[in-house]
């Protein structure tokens, strides 16, 4: 059994689900693979130029790709060689890829779409220095670098919920001093700036494409009144809320 090879473009294939993959890519193509999707620790990204049949075979999802889609798209190239833990977005990016149940055609449609939408989606933040390696964590142990891992995971997905930052320690199994520490060396912001970041993008959207009132969206994103929220907005975006729903009208 092979992988459903999606022809992206001329400049990227994509191989998605169990199974071997046909190596019939251009020689010096970028190999981007993709594991640990449906396991409960965090998800990698590797790139390579070349890989066994059985590295090839492990991946959930391996896109090849053109070197020059890269350099034209991020404005240089992404060396081979590299591995990085998977943010949650991107990582529902993956399982969109590798759990369409659509039918034939739509769902290879949805795979070529999704492909294209990852790997720009990573060249972004390779481009930007927004990934944290695989083999790079720092000062910190591989267990625990796991750890912290699962921590923003948790936030990420459930930032809508009061997390305290015990209950994050708890479910992560990493005392408190060395979750906060550890989160700031990964990441280089606080646990409630990861928190603040994912309502504020959410509250940004939501004013952009609902006729909500400003203070419904702000108590949905968690904020108790309106005066904190436009605050905190007003801080990360340099304008209030109401100026944002004026440009998007």
């Amino acid at each position: 059994m092979d992988k459903q090879r999606i022809e992206v473009s001329a400049e990227m294939l994509s191989f998605v689900g169990p199974g071997a993959v046909a190596t019939d890519w251009p020689a010096g193509w970028l190999l981007l693979l993709f594991d640990g999707l449906h396991t409960p620790a965090p998800a990698r990204a590797a790139t390579a130029h070349l890989c066994d049949a059985d590295e090839l075979a492990a991946a959930d999802l391996v896109l090849a790709v053109n070197p020059a889609a890269c350099e034209r798209l991020g404005g240089r190239m992404i060396d081979a060689g590299r591995r990085w833990y998977l943010p949650s977005d991107l990582r529902a990016v993956g399982l969109a890829i590798t759990d369409c149940d659509l039918p034939e055609p739509a769902r290879a449609t949805l795979r070529l779409a999704k492909s294209i939408e990852l790997f720009v989606a990573l060249l972004t933040r390779v481009v930007a220095d927004q990934l944290v390696g695989a083999d790079e964590a720092g000062e910190l142990r591989e267990g625990d670098a796991m750890r912290i891992l699962a921590a923003r995971r948790l936030i990420d997905e459930n930032w809508r919920e009061k997390l305290t930052l015990d209950e994050i320690a708890r479910t992560c199994g990493v005392n408190r001093a060395k979750l906060t520490r550890g989160f700031r060396l990964m990441f280089n912001c606080s646990i409630a700036d990861a928190l603040a970041e994912n309502r504020l993008n959410r509250a940004r959207h939501m004013l952009r494409e609902t006729d909500l009132a400003i203070s419904l969206i702000g108590y949905a994103c968690g904020y108790q009144n309106n005066a904190s929220f436009t605050r905190a907005f007003s801080r990360r975006f340099g304008m209030p809320p109401s100026h944002i729903r004026q440009v998007a009208a």
